[in-house]
C-alpha cells in the first residue's frame, strides 16, 4: 500500500460512507466490517421486514449519501419517508411548535413542500451502502474486509501508522487508522482514549404501529413528564400500506428505566393502548404495533477525538441523547469535516503527507466543540421536560412561556428548521 493508505475499523454508516468518499477521491481505503457479507438474496430476506428503527436523515445527511452515490439507490428502492414539517408539544402546557411547511400550504401553493429531511430504516441505508462499495468506480481504491475482527492494534511509528491485527491472523499496516466502531469503541480504548459519560437513568422503547389517521409527512414529538415521544414516519412497504399510505410510523418513547421495564412486561395491545394515551390520540387509535425493542440512554463524549495517526468519528467519539434524533447526522458531519480536511491539508502538501497530527488536529477542533454543545444541549432539553424538578410549578411557566413565544416568533423558527436540516 502506499504511503496514504487509510484503515477504517467499523462498517456502520458513518464508517461506510467516508470509506465511499475517500475512494471516490481515489485514496486506497481498507474498511474492517465486523459483520458478515451477504449477498442480495440474504439482503432481500432481511428487507421484506419492517424495521421498527429509523435514522432522521438531515438534508445536509441526504446531500452527503448522494454525493457518494448512495441515496439515489434509496430513492430508488421506495423505502424513504420524507417530512416536511415537525410538531413539537408539550403535554398539560401551552405553546406547540410547528417546523416547516403542511400539507395545507403545500396544496395553497400548489407546490411539493420542502423537506426538512427523510426517515429511513437502517438496513436500508446498510443495502444501499453495500450496493455502493461492489461497483467498479470505487472498488478499485476501496478493499471490504467482512466478518472479521480487530484482535491488536500496535503504533508503529508517526511516518509508518499502525499494524492491525484481525482474528484469523491477518495483519495490515495502514498510515491513518479511524475508529468509526460504535459506542464501545474497541479503537478508543485500544488508544488509551477516556470516555466522559451521562446515565439518563431512562430506557427508550421502540415499535413500529400503525395509526388510525395519516401522518402526513409530519414528524411528531411529545414532551412528556417521563420523557419524550417521538412518532416519526415509516416508509410503506406493503401493497396494503400503498393503498392506504402514510399510516406506519416508528415509535421511539422514553420512559424512566423501572417504568419502561414494567412495561415491556406488558402484552402488545395494553403497550399500544398506553402509547396511543401517551400521545393523546394525536393520530388515533393504534391498529397495529410491531417489533418492540428497547435500549438504555446514555450520552457520552471522548476525551480526545485524535491521537497519532489516529481519529474517531461517529459514535466511537460522541453519542447523544435521541430526543431530537441527531447521532447519525453528528457522525455524517464528521465525515464531511474530516474528507475535507484530509484532502485540504494532502494536497496543500504536494501530496506528502497523509492524515498529519495537525490535519487530525484542525478536524477536532472543528467537530469537539460542535459536538458538545450538542448533547449539553440535548441534555438540558431533556432536563426541562422530564423529571421530578422539571414538574415543579417556576420551571413549567418558564417552559409554557418560552415555547408560546418562540412559537410565534417566525424568523427565529426558520432558524430552527434550517439548523435541523443540517445546511
Amino acid at each position: 500500500m502506499n504511503n496514504n493508505h487509510t484503515l477504517i475499523i467499523g462498517g456502520g454508516i458513518v464508517g461506510a460512507t467516508l470509506a465511499l468518499k475517500l475512494a471516490q477521491n481515489k485514496m486506497p481505503v481498507t474498511l474492517i466490517d465486523a459483520r458478515s457479507a451477504r449477498d442480495e438474496l440474504a439482503w432481500q430476506d432481511v428487507l421484506s421486514k419492517r424495521d421498527a428503527r429509523v435514522y432522521a436523515l438531515s438534508v445536509a445527511s441526504i446531500n452527503l449519501l448522494s454525493d457518494v452515490g448512495v441515496w439515489q439507490k434509496i430513492v430508488a428502492s421506495k423505502r424513504k419517508a420524507d417530512y416536511s414539517q415537525m410538531q413539537v408539544w408539550q403535554f398539560n402546557g401551552m405553546g406547540e411548535l410547528l417546523f416547516g411547511e403542511s400539507i395545507h400550504e403545500k396544496n395553497r401553493k400548489n407546490a411539493a413542500p420542502e423537506i426538512l429531511g427523510s426517515m429511513v430504516e437502517p438496513t436500508v441505508i446498510d443495502h444501499a451502502l453495500w450496493q455502493r462499495m461492489s461497483e467498479e468506480t470505487v472498488s478499485e481504491y476501496l478493499t471490504v474486509i467482512a466478518g472479521q475482527k480487530v484482535v491488536n492494534m500496535d503504533w508503529l511509528s508517526a511516518g509508518r501508522g499502525y499494524r492491525v491485527t484481525l482474528d484469523d491472523g491477518t495483519a495490515i499496516e495502514a498510515a491513518l487508522l479511524v475508529g468509526a466502531d460504535g459506542r464501545s469503541s474497541f479503537v478508543r480504548q485500544q488508544a488509551g482514549i477516556g470516555l466522559d459519560t451521562l446515565d439518563y437513568n431512562q430506557t427508550a422503547i421502540c415499535c413500529a404501529i400503525q395509526t388510525e389517521k395519516p401522518h402526513q409527512a409530519t414528524a411528531r414529538q411529545a414532551m412528556l413528564p417521563t420523557g419524550t415521544l417521538a412518532l416519526l414516519p415509516l416508509a410503506d412497504i406493503t401493497d396494503s400500506d400503498k393503498a392506504n399510505p402514510q399510516h406506519w410510523q416508528s415509535i421511539v418513547w422514553t420512559l424512566p428505566r423501572n417504568q419502561a421495564l414494567a412495561l415491556l412486561e406488558e402484552e402488545d395491545d395494553v403497550i399500544a393502548n398506553k402509547l396511543a394515551a401517551a400521545t393523546n390520540y394525536e393520530l388515533g387509535a393504534i391498529q397495529q404495533i410491531e417489533s418492540i425493542a428497547s435500549f438504555p440512554l446514555t450520552a457520552q463524549q471522548a476525551k480526545s477525538y485524535v491521537a497519532d495517526n489516529l481519529v474517531l468519528i461517529g459514535d466511537a467519539a460522541h453519542g447523544v441523547h435521541p430526543l431530537a434524533g441527531q447521532g447519525l447526522n453528528l457522525g455524517m458531519l464528521d465525515v464531511q469535516v474530516l474528507n475535507e480536511q484530509l484532502t485540504h491539508d494532502f494536497a496543500r502538501s504536494g501530496n506528502k503527507l497523509w492524515g498529519s497530527n495537525q490535519t487530525l488536529r484542525h478536524y477536532e477542533r472543528s467537530r469537539r466543540p460542535h459536538n458538545s454543545l450538542m448533547m449539553h444541549s440535548f441534555s438540558a432539553l431533556n432536563w426541562l421536560f422530564a423529571g421530578s424538578l422539571a414538574q415543579m410549578r417556576p420551571v413549567q411557566q418558564l417552559r409554557n412561556e418560552g415555547m408560546y413565544r418562540v412559537g410565534k416568533i417566525k424568523p427565529l423558527m426558520r432558524l430552527f428548521a434550517k439548523q435541523a436540516s443540517g445546511v
